[in-house]
């Protein structure tokens, strides 16, 4: 199990549903209504946020690749 499927299972359904939601949105490029902020430090790096789920993905032209997906705490950054 890779680090993004346990953190998936320890969030309740409303929280996966969100983080699919936010997924297909980042997928198809529609990032108008999230909450997308660059990382300091990083290239490329991003995070959204949704309530106290954050998700942290890397974009580098048309590719995104999902980094971690949880819910907010001291060690989400």
């Amino acid at each position: 199990m890779d680090k993004i499927e346990k953190a998936l299972t320890k969030l309740n359904s409303d929280e996966r549903e969100k983080i699919q939601q936010i997924i297909t949105s980042i997928l198809a490029g529609d990032l108008k209504d999230l909450d997308v902020k660059k990382l300091k430090g990083r290239d490329s790096v991003y995070r959204v946020r949704k309530g106290k789920v954050r998700i942290i993905y890397s974009r580098k032209g048309n590719n995104f690749r999902l980094i971690a997906a949880e819910r907010r705490s001291d060690n989400t950054y």
